[in-house]
């Protein structure tokens, strides 16, 4: 699957006049549509209409087992949209009537991918702002992380035993990866830490460079991808921006031990609770390991998945990077000082 497959389908879409609702939308005027980005599980696409610009998003599998992930992404940037540092949201189509899969209309934010050289102080400054945004824990629609270490180590084995039992597997990495595994399943009791002290609050947990937009000429940066967010700790984003399944994802860059405390100075800086700003690097060395064994764990997973054919979107650069993960120096830099 891939983004020219629904072209048509978005263009139809668009003509059948749905979108009369979007602020600015104009029936009588043509609409041209052109791919935008494909990522693993959504396909995005740039809408035009004379001097306006949305994006439309077609959500074609869930990493969180939602049968309307796509509500679930709309109802989370309905929550955030006074931050300022998200995408507005305008239309959420849910009905697969005109779309075989669910549809999301939102803001076009133009730019380009967050630099981990340029703009990490930036993004401490985003994630201040959307983990400050006063949202009712009791009424909002978010999946609760209750048991936060446990929650990833969990999401970790289910992905991992897709490795584990595919012939296909490299005998030396599952022989690792079952160490690194039998030692986080140990650790997971630290995250007592935080079900004493709670700090909940929305949370990304998708936080790679691919998902911010840096506008340049306006001096902004946007968190725009939201399709698996949570109510959890802070921690989550920090941390998962930092280590390196994250920064080498799309990039060739690992946050040097200075650099990461910069980028959390400036977080601290940016936060007003007192107590946030006197535990958040705590929280962040105690999320680390699992953090990134949840990206190991993802991309082992589709290694798999990848040569099976059960991947919905394949893109050659994410295998590329998948195959550059599992490679057993890449491992022992990440898991040898805890195991």
């Amino acid at each position: 699957m891939n983004l020219q497959d629904y072209l048509d389908q978005v263009i139809d879409y668009l003509n059948e006049g749905l979108c009369v609702t979007v602020p600015g939308w104009q029936l009588d005027q043509p609409v041209r549509v052109e791919p935008l980005a494909q990522g693993e599980y959504n396909l995005n696409y740039r809408v035009i209409q004379a001097d306006r610009q949305w994006v439309l998003r077609v959500n074609v599998a869930t990493q969180i087992g939602l049968t309307d992930q796509i509500s679930y992404e709309y109802n989370t940037l309905c929550l955030l949209q006074d931050s300022g540092v998200t995408p507005c949201p305008y239309l959420c189509d849910n009905t697969l009537e005109h779309i075989p899969y669910g549809v999301l209309l939102m803001e076009y934010l133009p730019g380009e991918p967050l630099d981990y050289r340029r703009d990490p102080e930036a993004a401490a400054v985003v994630f201040a702002r959307i983990h400050s945004q006063p949202i009712n824990q009791d009424v909002n629609h978010l999946i609760q992380e209750e048991m936060p270490l446990s929650m990833t180590f969990e999401e970790c084995i289910a992905m991992l035993q897709v490795y584990m039992d595919s012939e296909l597997a490299n005998p030396l990495i599952t022989e690792y990866l079952s160490d690194v595994t039998a030692w986080a399943q140990e650790a997971r009791h630290r995250e007592s830490y935080f079900i004493s002290d709670p700090w909940p609050c929305v949370i990304n947990t998708e936080v790679n460079s691919g998902n911010f937009i840096a506008n340049r000429e306006r001096g902004t940066l946007h968190l725009v991808d939201w399709e698996k967010p949570l109510w959890g700790d802070p921690s989550q984003d920090l941390s998962h921006f930092c280590v390196p399944t994250t920064t080498l994802w799309k990039t060739d860059y690992r946050m040097s031990t200075s650099g990461k405390r910069a980028f959390i100075d400036a977080y601290r800086h940016a936060i007003q609770d007192a107590h946030l700003r006197d535990t958040i690097e705590e929280r962040v060395r105690l999320r680390d390991p699992f953090n990134c064994l949840r990206g190991i764990s993802w991309s082992a997973k589709a290694w798999v998945t990848y040569q099976t054919g059960d991947h919905a979107v394949k893109n050659e650069d994410t295998f590329q990077k998948i195959n550059q993960y599992l490679d057993i120096d890449f491992l022992r830099s990440l898991f040898d000082s805890y195991i």
